[in-house]
């Protein structure tokens, strides 16, 4: 059975990405999305590991994620799984809970799997929309479908504020890594820099952020190179820029997070921009 994902964006819908996709021996690596995370699931059964265990969702399920938070991603049935996916900006669910819902506080979802047939038949219309060029629909869609979410499974988010000396150690190790994303430290240079040792960084930096510096560094890779692709930035230029060896290095880490190559994502993108 054939791989095959679309990754792309409706410019009536500003900001919201858009995933359809069939994988099979595809795997996601632990990584984060700035973006909420609402992928219904159309056959098959996928897994991912989400707040310290395997979650399972199947046909009719919808996988909820909240921004900046690790997860991963593989098939749980020989036949892999069928998915559409939207991914909204943080301001659009805050604005859209604030309207619709009694939320207070930061709007996320409290559960990573919801079984609802209904929603997840919301998120497929809304991707319908979108390529049919049907902007009220898309976006009508997209807002009922947040707002049923939140009303079922909407929580406020707990803010993440550093107050132990580890997890100040984290949050300074992550801005160095941020500056110098294209020629990093070793983790024994970081941790001296910071005046503290390799595995007490180690820890601390795991504790916060949820993955080691290393898969934090490439996650955060993959971002940069996202919004320099945006801005039409060859992929052997972007690969460069942000640290990777080649153009294969980004195309493997790339794909193992965003679930295309960099030059499919490039290409929905650029379509986009000369609609505009």
């Amino acid at each position: 059975m054939s791989e095959r994902a679309r990754h792309w964006q409706y410019d009536e819908l500003p900001g919201v990405d858009l995933l359809r996709a069939r994988y099979v021996r595809k795997t996601f690596v632990r990584h984060t999305h700035e973006n909420f995370v609402i992928a219904a699931i159309a056959d098959g059964v996928e897994i991912f590991h989400h707040g310290g265990g395997d979650q399972y969702a199947g046909a009719g399920a919808l996988a909820l994620v909240n921004p900046d938070t690790p997860h991963t991603g593989r098939a749980g049935v020989p036949e892999g799984w069928r998915y559409g996916a939207v991914y909204p900006p943080v301001d659009v669910v805050a604005e859209i809970a604030a309207e619709t819902t009694a939320l207070r506080g930061t709007p996320g979802f409290a559960s990573p799997v919801v079984d609802d047939p209904y929603a997840a038949g919301l998120v497929h219309q809304v991707l319908r929309a979108a390529d049919e060029g049907n902007a009220l629909a898309a976006d009508t869609l997209l807002r009922v479908a947040v707002t049923r979410l939140l009303r079922l499974n909407g929580g406020p988010v707990p803010r993440r504020e550093v107050r132990t000396a580890g997890a100040r150690i984290a949050a300074r190790a992550r801005g160095v890594l941020e500056e110098r994303m294209a020629r990093p430290p070793t983790l024994e240079q970081l941790a001296a820099g910071l005046g503290t040792s390799p595995f007490a960084l180690l820890r601390a930096f795991r504790d916060v952020y949820g993955m080691p510096p290393h898969a934090w560094l490439t996650d955060a890779r993959v971002r940069r190179a996202r919004r320099l692709l945006d801005t039409g930035t060859t992929p052997s230029e972007v690969a460069v820029a942000v640290g990777f060896t080649d153009q294969p290095h980004l195309n493997r880490h790339f794909s193992r997070i965003v679930g295309v190559p960099p030059g499919a994502y490039q290409r929905e993108r650029k379509n986009v921009q000369d609609l505009r």
